[in-house]
């Protein structure tokens, strides 16, 4: 096997592994690793295939910020709520490596829900919905890697 397909699969093995343990930036690193494949081929089926790729890369970003955002809207939590949450995960990503930044925003979004509603139930369920939207998030991130992934493998098959 040739630099010119073990670099990019590695590069996309390590973008999906980034966007489950969010340390790099997973679905970018997928995306840039069909990039130097379709730079390196040269062809027009490269740079077809990576157009495809860059279309579900930007299907998949904006419904990883479109659907989880309503969800959350629909269950109660306010934008002021995720503003501050995110705010503490990103003090929490440099307190505690790796699981900080999640402790954080779970935090965040109970403490800032447990201070608006007075009601520990309350901010339980709208951290609930936010934990279900950071699922909900990453799955569509995986789903949109895993799409890229699979669109370069056949290309990779067909092209060789």
């Amino acid at each position: 096997m040739e630099a010119t397909l073990w670099v990019p699969a590695v590069l996309i093995v390590i973008g999906l592994v980034g966007i489950v343990v969010p340390v790099l930036p997973g679905l970018l690193l997928v995306l840039a690793a069909v990039l130097i494949w379709a730079f390196d081929t040269g062809t027009t089926a490269g740079w077809w295939v990576f157009a495809l790729c860059a279309a579900l890369y930007v299907a998949g970003m904006a419904l990883q910020y479109a659907l989880p955002g309503r969800r959350m809207r629909a269950a109660g939590v306010r934008r002021s709520t995720l503003l501050l949450a995110v705010l503490l995960a990103i003090v929490g990503f440099f307190v505690i490596p790796v699981v900080g930044a999640a402790a954080g925003f779970v935090g965040g979004i109970y403490l800032v829900e447990l201070g608006h509603s007075r009601d520990r139930y309350a901010a339980w369920a709208s951290t609930r919905a936010a934990l279900g939207a950071v699922f909900l998030s990453i799955g569509i991130e995986l789903l949109a890697g895993l799409a890229i992934a699979t669109t370069w493998v056949v290309a990779v098959l067909v092209t060789t």
